[in-house]
């Protein structure tokens, strides 16, 4: 019987290789020449610095070009809502979204259950695993996945046959 499971995760390694070019093209910028600005990674969580709030969300801008030239979903970007300002200095935080919470979770099985497809779906922890009797109904769910305005971006693990 195929299964599949749906995760929510970010690759910390091309996140990484983002975050670098980031940095590589900050230092390029001529709107930032002179500025103090800068964009440092540590514990899955980056850290964008500049003089002016309006500078960060550029920063934020970039950050978000370079993820998706490295093929991570910008979608799994939550970023402060307001600069923390100190000194003279705008700072923001930028986390990743990591798993599949247990409301979003939930919004996944029902928007399966409801679209008549022969699978049956359960929430494992962070994950929700579907199992069906054919491949192209787990494939219909992936599908159905991809298309889903949940505010998170959803891969495909352990598909088996």
């Amino acid at each position: 019987m195929p299964s599949m499971d749906i995760v929510s995760e970010v690759d910390e390694v091309e996140l990484r290789n983002a975050v670098e070019n980031s940095v590589r093209e900050l230092k390029s910028r001529f709107d930032f020449r002179g500025k103090e600005a800068s964009i440092e990674y540590k514990d899955h969580v980056v850290t964008l610095s500049a003089e002016d709030d309006f500078q960060c969300q550029q920063l934020v801008d970039i950050l978000r070009m370079q993820m998706s030239k490295r093929s991570v979903d910008p979608a799994s970007m939550d970023v402060d809502e307001k600069a923390l300002h100190s000194g003279k200095t705008f700072s923001l935080k930028v986390r990743f979204k990591e798993g599949i919470e247990t409301l979003i979770a939930k919004k996944l099985v029902k928007m399966i259950k409801d679209s008549k497809l022969k699978v049956q779906s359960s929430i494992q922890g962070d994950s929700v695993r579907v199992t069906g009797k054919k491949r192209d109904d787990l494939q219909a769910v992936m599908a159905l996945a991809r298309e889903s305005e949940l505010g998170q971006p959803f891969q495909f693990n352990n598909f088996r046959d």
